[in-house]
């Protein structure tokens, strides 16, 4: 049994952030129903696919599902959204809160419904602010929280964004944690509550988690940014025949360095006195590490790095990490045969419990896969779901 077996979610959203959360929830052993539009998710249509509407990046985060797709702006749609309502526990959504009002499912209407729900909206801002009816992409919402510039300081000047959907997956990791929260405050006090998971403030609070720096003062003692992180220099270093990542971050780690180096600059230069001084001189410190790294191959620094207990890594490419040694020891990745798209790679939850493991029940749906069985479970009849379907208030796919 996984630790959240017997909860029951609702999971209205599409594309990264909240489907996470609920995939989260879903390893846990919660029954995750996902709610889509009868177009069905927009993250559908990313990346290459076997069958419409079935692409990696929608699989990814919709393992552990049942989905049913339904018109909820239907009158029928809607009395189905509210049935199913009335026995979850946890109703997860990522469009703006105006918009759920207009569909009749804010958070007053759904506690009217049930008044122990848990109603988690994540979303671009606070509503509290004036960006609060703002859109937001994970895109916008790295720009708005400087990760571009923070990428530009670090590289060549041009803001780049993180290339993956890094804010989406940070805040939707967040929306999971809250739910665990919130349940902990119902399982002791018997009360429900709807909380918000803003995007912006989220990505704000790690930025400046790193790079607040003097700023953080009153008066300001310096400027923001942490030295070591935007040094310019810092990237996997070179080598003779490729690139090596390596952490020579404490005062063991540069003796046994320098030793291996044959240099003493540990002992006569007073840059390399602490990681204060290292921090203030973080970029010269970068350029002397890349220079004394381009003396050998990248086997060679890994294994002599190895011997010292100086941490480093091999540089992968995407092609290269699906075949890394460790994770095919592990057996990390899956194989598993999809109904509808074959054979398919997959990765299973990565953290290990010793009472309630996570696990993989159910595929990523199809779009509607389980609309007939999750609406016979609420009581429909077989002629009451085929008059939905019928006139599109539902959509069921085989």
């Amino acid at each position: 049994m996984g630790a959240l077996d017997g909860l029951k979610v609702i999971d209205m959203s599409s594309v990264v952030m909240v489907p996470l959360a609920g995939r989260i929830l879903g390893d846990m052993g919660a029954d995750v129903i996902k709610v889509e539009p009868p177009t069905g998710d927009t993250a559908r249509a990313i990346g290459p696919m076997n069958s419409p509407g079935m692409g990696p990046f929608y699989m990814n985060v919709n393992r552990n599902k049942r989905s049913i797709a339904l018109d909820v702006k239907s009158p029928a749609g809607k009395e189905a959204l509210t049935e199913m309502i009335k026995e979850a526990d946890v109703l997860l959504y990522n469009v703006r809160p105006q918009a759920m009002a207009r569909l009749g499912f804010d958070y007053e209407s759904c506690r009217a419904i049930r008044d122990d729900l848990i109603y988690v909206g994540a979303y671009g801002f606070s509503q509290d602010g004036p960006y609060a009816a703002r859109p937001a992409f994970d895109d916008l919402i790295q720009g708005i929280a400087a990760i571009p510039s923070l990428i530009a300081m670090s590289g060549d000047g041009m803001p780049r964004y993180v290339p993956m959907a890094f804010v989406d997956r940070m805040v939707g990791t967040a929306m999971a944690n809250a739910v665990l929260g919130a349940l902990l405050h119902r399982e002791r006090s018997g009360e429900g509550q709807s909380i918000e998971v803003p995007m912006f403030e989220t990505m704000v609070d790690a930025v400046l988690s790193d790079h607040a720096g003097g700023q953080m003062f009153d008066p300001p003692i310096g400027p923001a940014g942490y030295p070591r992180s935007l040094a310019p220099e810092r990237h996997p270093y070179k080598t003779k025949d490729g690139y090596v990542c390596v952490m020579v971050y404490t005062n063991r780690h540069w003796r046994s360095f320098f030793e291996l180096v044959g240099s003493d600059l540990a002992d006569t230069d007073p840059r390399f006195e602490s990681l204060t001084t290292r921090t203030i001189h973080a970029r010269e410190i970068h350029t002397i590490l890349r220079d004394f790294l381009l003396a050998r191959t990248t086997d060679e620094w890994l294994a002599v790095f190895e011997s010292a207990d100086i941490p480093a890594t091999p540089l992968h490419t995407l092609d290269s990490l699906i075949h890394d040694p460790h994770l095919e020891a592990i057996g990390f990745f899956e194989w598993i045969d999809h109904p509808s798209e074959g054979r398919l790679r997959t990765m299973p939850p990565t953290s290990k419990w010793s009472a309630t493991p996570l696990s993989v029940r159910r595929h990523a749906p199809l779009i509607g896969e389980h609309t007939r069985a999750i609406l016979g479970e609420y009581g429909y009849s077989e002629a009451d779901i085929q008059a939905m379907i019928e006139s599109g208030a539902a959509v069921a796919t085989p």
